[in-house]
């Protein structure tokens, strides 16, 4: 898996995860399908060509997994969850709450690349919707 992560395109590293999946089908079905069902989101960043240091954090699930361990400590003091409302603005405590916590994302100077390599991807994928011009007055 860590080969087609690292490999020098999308297409090479979709090969690869396709014959793990494909290896795996006899032992572990579950984790087969479960790749082949993310396997063109997992090499999204591969696709966009961030460069490197960037890439390694967002292919981390790290970030958010402490953002998230964060917000469940600062959840621990509530005793009695009244509400969907309620969890909703604890949880926005505890990501504020996180923000303080937070450190400067390796590769943070990449970042005008990946939103542009995003702009470009959204403007050749996405078709806009049509917009009717017609309007009627009652």
């Amino acid at each position: 898996m860590r080969e087609a992560y690292h490999a020098g395109s999308a297409l090479a590293a979709e090969a690869k995860l396709t014959a793990l999946a494909a290896e795996l089908d006899k032992t572990h079905p579950g984790a087969a399908a479960s790749l082949r069902e993310g396997l063109p989101e997992t090499l999204t960043v591969l696709r966009l060509g961030v460069p490197p240091t960037l890439a390694r954090t967002l292919r981390s699930t790290n970030p958010i997994e402490s953002m998230i361990s964060i917000c469940r400590n600062h959840c621990t003091n509530v005793k009695r969850w009244r509400d969907g409302q309620m969890a909703l603005r604890w949880c926005a405590a505890g990501m504020v709450e996180a923000t303080t916590q937070f450190r400067r994302v390796n590769g943070h100077l990449h970042l005008p690349k990946l939103r542009a390599a995003l702009e470009r991807h959204f403007r050749e994928t996405v078709t806009p919707l049509p917009h009717n011009q017609t309007k009627t007055a009652a």
